[in-house]
């Protein structure tokens, strides 16, 4: 075992970042205000706020219990419910019992509301043309910095 110095320390999050480090927390800023802008636009397109939208995105991918829509939304579970109320009453999203609990209900969405969430998806336009600039290897590289950022493990996982 190596003396305190030799140890490693945890990284000095104090020092100030590197210029390639502020330009890309800058452009990190950027793309996501436009793809909040878009995102939001694509939601009106459809009659639906961001939050209504985001919410259907999440269930085109699987049914989720109301507290864990909630975790995922960094809202209150009540605030989905009201959420989910306006979605299931224009046939975009129902509830059913969870196939692991039956006490527990889980929101769905229906067949409309995954054509209306792949709808939603595909409209996204910001990125569109500039991702398509890039070659693939390319954007599999972005993809996998993106993966690595997020916590999402090696890139292959």
């Amino acid at each position: 075992m190596g003396t305190l110095d030799s140890m490693a320390t945890p990284r000095d999050t104090t020092r100030r970042p590197d210029a390639l480090t502020l330009e890309v927390v800058e452009l990190i800023g950027e793309v996501v205000a436009r793809f909040h802008a878009d995102y939001e636009e694509a939601a009106a397109e459809r009659a639906l706020t961001g939050a209504q939208a985001k919410l259907l995105s999440l269930l085109s991918l699987e049914p989720l219990p109301m507290r864990k829509l909630a975790q995922k939304l960094k809202c209150e579970p009540s605030n989905v419910t009201g959420i989910v109320d306006r979605l299931e009453a224009r046939g975009l999203v129902e509830r059913r019992p969870d196939p692991g609990d039956r006490r527990v209900k889980v929101a769905a969405a229906t067949e409309e509301g995954r054509r209306v969430a792949r709808g939603l998806r595909e409209s996204l336009r910001f990125a569109r043309e500039p991702l398509a600039g890039l070659s693939e290897g390319e954007r599999v590289a972005l993809r996998d910095a993106l993966r690595l950022m997020v916590g999402e493990g090696s890139p292959e996982g």
